[in-house]
């Protein structure tokens, strides 16, 4: 549960981590050295190390920095009893993804889907919500203050928000960041990617990228 103190740090976090999208997405800033020019992506001029995490996959088993490793992974954080806008990302998501499949396993781009309410998001949900998109499509969560913490570290934020009058204490909802994490194949976090989503794009690019990082 949130308290007030803690909202009002998300809510400042929510505006800091909007206004350096928007100036990354701006700026555009060239790709970096032994990186391509990417279109949907925008990529850091240098990645950033992300602190150690443990998060539950939906398969009960831990998802660590390691099992990431290999892969240029997008991270996208929701919560299954999301109405629109998370099923939405997550199939333009899986479009892409599915333009990617005779990329060999080993080093295929992934999806990250982190649920940011684990007060209703078992892990087990989080695989049957999962299997509507798309196969190589990663779930997991964790309890509130790590979910915290990962996501901040990811400069994702999101916030729970109170049922409206009359409602049940579990119809609330979470507002959360629409733009997304891509990590690189060590697990640093390398860039953003932002909406309007545009499928082709996105998986274009992480070809792209998959193919520079074998060079």
């Amino acid at each position: 549960m949130f308290n007030r103190t803690t909202l009002i740090v998300l809510a400042v976090a929510l505006a800091a981590a909007l206004g350096l999208i928007a100036a990354q997405k701006i700026l555009a800033p060239p790709a970096p050295e032994g990186l391509p020019q990417t279109s949907a992506i925008t990529l850091f001029p240098q990645p950033r190390e992300l602190p150690d995490f443990n998060l539950r996959q939906s398969d009960g088993t831990p998802l660590v920095p390691g099992e990431l490793h290999g892969h240029w992974t997008v991270v996208f954080i929701g919560f299954t009893f999301c109405p629109d806008v998370c099923p939405m990302t997550l199939a333009e998501l899986a479009q892409a993804q599915r333009q990617l499949e005779d990329i060999p396993e080993g080093i295929r781009p992934r999806v990250l889907f982190i649920s940011v309410d684990p007060e209703r998001d078992s892990p087990e949900r989080i695989g049957e919500y999962l299997t509507a998109f798309h196969p190589d499509t990663i779930g997991a969560t964790a309890d509130l203050p790590h979910l915290e913490e990962v996501t901040r570290s990811m400069s994702l934020v999101f916030m729970k928000v109170p049922p409206p009058e009359g409602a049940r204490p579990d119809q609330y909802s979470i507002d959360h960041s629409s733009a997304m994490a891509v990590l690189d194949p060590q697990a640093r976090m390398a860039g953003v990617l932002q909406g309007p989503l545009d499928p082709a794009a996105i998986a274009a690019d992480l070809r792209m990228l998959t193919e520079a990082s074998r060079r």
